[in-house]
């Protein structure tokens, strides 16, 4: 089975919670209209540009540069599914990059909605690390590269909601218990008021397939990168407080045994299904985590679980294959994978 990106594979602070921190910063070349309005002979001065920069990006380590066009549509939908890269990246490969690290944590999408989208993700809530990086790559960027900038309005953008700093930063927030209590809706509606916005799994349009939620801020205009993080810092930490509540809500004397048996009934399935589509799987191992994160399951390791939310998916599977793959196939082969990793870890676990 392929190694995920690292970020995938650790746990990091309030990881029982945050899954993963992502900030990315939208940076356009002078005197290059943007992609949507770039010729095709522009579009590709920014790919060779992009090509050239990136051996001066390895006093941060090992990179590669990657034109879509040479992956195909598996490879393309892996890196979706690891957030390396957006959904819309993946389509309509031509004149499009992506410019990776080895550890698979750091991502810069070229020719995507702006010319560069420098990614940085990392496991649990790590906000200043995540930002620190990703300021560090621009810095190195910005040594070779004239970047779009405008003293007043800041940095030039596709989207005009990302003019300023251009600087989005997100926490994927595993939120079981609230939606268990109905008051996943209520806690999370309240953020639109205070310049932040909600999304599923994989961004705008996505649904929050597992309970996983992506909480980011919308405004980039008129306020420091500082602000932008100590704003979502704060509204994170009001979350996670509402998330802990619930759980301990879950676990009190008159509620315990109803909570027990819904958490044991969605690893009877994982352990027994024989097939199973992808949203159902998401959902059941979104109850195991919280059932392992409680201690209610004794035994297994919720960052595996974190681990299988990927794998489960259909590009990760059909690679596993090594060949397309009809859905039942998938369902049937997902069941299977889900099966043989619980029984492993558990077995694992309960023996040590």
């Amino acid at each position: 089975m392929r190694e995920l990106a690292s970020w995938m594979r650790e746990r990091g602070p309030q990881g029982d919670i945050v899954l993963g921190t992502r900030c990315r910063l939208a940076r356009n070349l002078q005197d290059i209209p943007f992609p949507e309005a770039a010729s095709r002979e522009q579009l590709r001065e920014v790919l060779s540009k992009a090509a050239g920069v990136t051996p001066h990006l390895s006093e941060m380590g090992p990179f590669a540069f990657r034109e879509m066009a040479t992956m195909d549509a598996l490879e393309r939908e892996i890196l979706v599914e690891e957030h390396l890269i957006s959904p819309s990246h993946m389509q309509n490969p031509a004149h499009k990059a992506v410019i990776l690290n080895a550890e698979r944590n750091i991502s810069i999408m070229v020719n995507e909605e702006d010319h560069f989208r420098i990614q940085v993700l990392k496991p649990g809530l790590q906000l200043e690390q995540a930002w620190q990086r990703a300021n560090s790559i621009d810095d190195l960027l910005e040594e070779h590269l004239d970047f779009a900038f405008d003293l007043q309005a800041g940095y030039l953008t596709s989207c005009p909601t990302n003019v300023g700093t251009a600087l989005r930063a997100s926490v994927m927030l595993h939120l079981p218990a609230l939606r268990r209590v109905q008051k996943v809706q209520e806690v999370l509606g309240a953020v639109a008021k205070f310049g932040l916005t909600v999304r599923g799994l994989y961004g705008e349009g996505s649904d929050a397939w597992g309970n996983v939620y992506q909480l980011s801020n919308q405004i980039t205009l008129g306020q420091s990168e500082d602000e932008t993080l100590e704003h979502l810092a704060r509204f994170t930490a009001q979350i996670l407080h509402s998330e802990r509540q619930a759980r301990e809500y879950l676990l009190e004397k008159e509620r315990r045994l109803t909570t027990e048996d819904w958490l044991y009934r969605s690893y009877g399935i994982l352990q027994n299904a024989r097939i199973i589509a992808s949203q159902e799987a998401m959902e059941l191992l979104s109850d195991l985590k919280l059932g392992i994160d409680l201690g209610v399951i004794p035994h297994g390791d919720p960052e595996l679980l974190k681990q299988l939310m990927v794998q489960i998916r259909a590009a990760h599977l059909q690679s596993l294959m090594g060949q397309p793959l009809p859905a039942q196939e998938r369902d049937r082969l997902r069941a299977s994978l889900i099966r043989d990793t619980l029984q492993k870890q558990m077995g694992k676990t309960q023996g040590e």
